[in-house]
């Protein structure tokens, strides 16, 4: 992949990993309910995302940092189902909602790029 794909790529997951602490309560609504330690998980998922974008950078561990985007990308893909079914968020029009889900596949090969 190019350059310019992965300095792009690097960027998205930094800035989203850093959304997890600059808009701590929106993360927090979207924990599905069945989840404990809502507080955490969006704290580390945050760790996560910022870790995994800046491992992207270094070619040593750019196979493991894409691997692990993938991993991340699987496990969020449940909250992504719960913020359709949910009453929390009908604020949001539902095609927005649901044009999220074929992204996560998108965002999943794009990763799966660098692997």
């Amino acid at each position: 992949m190019s350059q310019l794909s992965l300095y792009l790529q690097v960027i998205f997951y930094v800035f989203a990993g850093i959304n997890h602490f600059r808009m701590e309560r929106f993360y927090l609504k979207m924990m599905p309910d069945y989840l404990p330690w809502h507080k955490q998980i969006v704290f580390w998922t945050g760790i996560a995302e910022i870790a995994l974008g800046i491992g992207l950078l270094f070619s040593p561990i750019r196979n493991i940092a894409a691997w692990g985007i993938i991993l991340l990308l699987l496990a969020i893909f449940p909250a992504n189902i719960d913020m359709i079914l949910s009453q929390k968020f009908n604020k949001i029009p539902k095609w927005i909602l649901w044009i999220r889900l074929p992204f996560q596949v998108i965002l999943i090969l794009w990763a799966y790029s660098f692997t």
